[in-house]
């Protein structure tokens, strides 16, 4: 497996978290628009904003396969733009225009960030003296001290944003909140699914 330690350019997330990712969305908008909206069918560049391009590959193609998966073709951006990304609009129009991209999922990491949580522990409410040594034993082990412990959690908050190219619009977009990422392809797939989901609920894709 690849680790997230640095996904998207942030340092803060180290490789091996311990838990499991889990992944929301916090908040959500869509153009309205009469009827599901449909890409089957037709080219939709995968893009994953980072500066980090070892970074940037592997989770495009995850998200690629996801959007595949769903009946369009999923396109790394990597494989349309060599290099740095163009910054300049019109450049940027003209590659995608001529790769035929009708569609684009873009996902951007806006931060992370984290949190500590404290799980108490048990207290000593002044057991009794036992005499008997083997009394004690039994009440000693069943009032067993526990400090409790903090536990850490990465949160990780993402921007997706889903675009028609060729109308050079906003159709849908939502901020997602996952807790311990630690795969690159793991993370992209639970958040594509966790998207999916979202925008079915909402009538912008058909189930």
């Amino acid at each position: 497996m690849r680790p997230i330690g640095g996904i998207l350019a942030l340092s803060a997330v180290a490789a091996g978290l311990a838990g499991c990712a889990s992944t929301s969305f916090v908040s959500t908008w869509k153009e309205p628009i009469d009827g599901p909206f449909n890409f089957r069918g037709k080219r939709v560049a995968a893009v994953v904003v980072s500066a980090n391009e070892s970074v940037r590959r592997p989770a495009e193609d995850a998200l690629a396969r996801e959007i595949s998966k769903r009946g369009a073709q999923g396109t790394p951006s990597y494989t349309i733009v060599k290099g740095e990304p163009p910054k300049d609009e019109a450049a940027a129009r003209k590659l995608l225009q001529d790769a035929d991209i009708e569609g684009a999922v873009l996902m951007r990491v806006v931060s992370s960030e984290k949190e500590t949580s404290h799980s108490p522990g048990t207290g000593w409410y002044g057991a009794p003296y036992y005499g008997s040594f083997y009394r004690y034993w039994g009440y000693g082990w069943g009032m067993a001290y526990s400090p409790g412990y903090l536990h850490t959690d990465t949160v990780v908050l993402v921007e997706t944003l889903v675009y028609s190219v060729t109308q050079n619009k906003l159709l849908w977009a939502g901020r997602s909140k996952t807790t311990n990422p630690s795969d690159i392809g793991k993370f992209v797939k639970g958040l594509a699914t966790a998207a999916a989901k979202e925008m079915r609920e909402s009538g912008f894709i058909s189930g």
